[in-house]
């Protein structure tokens, strides 16, 4: 199992919402990013992109459909609305600003890590990758970041995991050398070639049924890789 859990952002100003959500996250495979504040939520958004926000619309210091237009001026992930506001207009208005879902309070736990996960996997979608990708026995969960063989986890590194990622969200097509340094490790590495044979060799000798004659990262010599499965 990659050791990189998705990050889930709670924007929330009531202690007893990360109480209770902290642990059923940790539970759910996800890792609990607490915000107690608008503008500490932006300033996390910002520092390092949660794969999802949840987002209260009942926030101290701004309203949660300012910072809701405000965190989608930059970050384009899933947001999931929480409010106990349960008037329509206050539904459509925050969906038209960018929330991907709407979950009214109270709510239940399982409600909402559906949501999550229904979230994560139109983002796939839209991206245009499936949210689970499967090569014979090896299996790519791109929602949960799980990668198995034959139902056994196979351990990645966090950078090993992203890397796959990349790779496999953007299966059958040449993803260049520049294109895989910059998302998994920053713009300062993307002329860092020989960094990045150093971890495809990784990863195949974890992934590939034969790492001396991989099948499922090809080279494309002077370019970058392919996904073929």
């Amino acid at each position: 199992m990659s050791a990189h859990k998705p990050r889930v952002l709670v924007i929330d100003d009531e202690p007893q919402i990360h109480r209770f959500l902290g642990p059923a996250l940790d539970a759910a495979g996800y890792e609990h990013v607490r915000a107690d504040t608008a503008s500490d939520g932006l300033r996390e958004i910002a520092r390092k992109a949660p794969d999802v926000v949840v987002l209260d619309l009942g926030l101290p210091d701004m309203d949660g459909k300012q910072a809701l237009e405000k965190a989608r001026a930059f970050y384009k992930g899933p947001i999931v609305v929480l409010s106990a506001r349960d008037r329509e207009t206050e539904k459509i208005d925050a969906l038209d600003l960018g929330a991907n879902d709407y979950v009214e309070k109270p709510f239940g736990v399982g409600e909402l890590l559906a949501r999550i996960r229904a979230a994560l996997r139109h983002q796939l979608q839209d991206k245009g990758a499936e949210p689970v990708v499967t090569a014979g026995d090896l299996t790519v969960d791109l929602v949960r970041r799980l990668v198995t063989r034959a139902g056994v986890p196979i351990h990645l590194s966090p950078r090993e995991y992203d890397l796959l990622a990349q790779l496999v969200e953007g299966a059958g097509k040449v993803v260049t050398h520049r294109q895989l340094l910059t998302a998994v490790w920053g713009p300062a590495h993307e002329q860092d070639v020989q960094y990045l044979r150093v971890f495809v060799g990784q990863l195949r000798q974890k992934i590939e049924p034969d790492p001396a004659a991989p099948g499922l990262i090809l080279t494309e010599p002077g370019v970058g890789y392919r996904w073929m499965s």
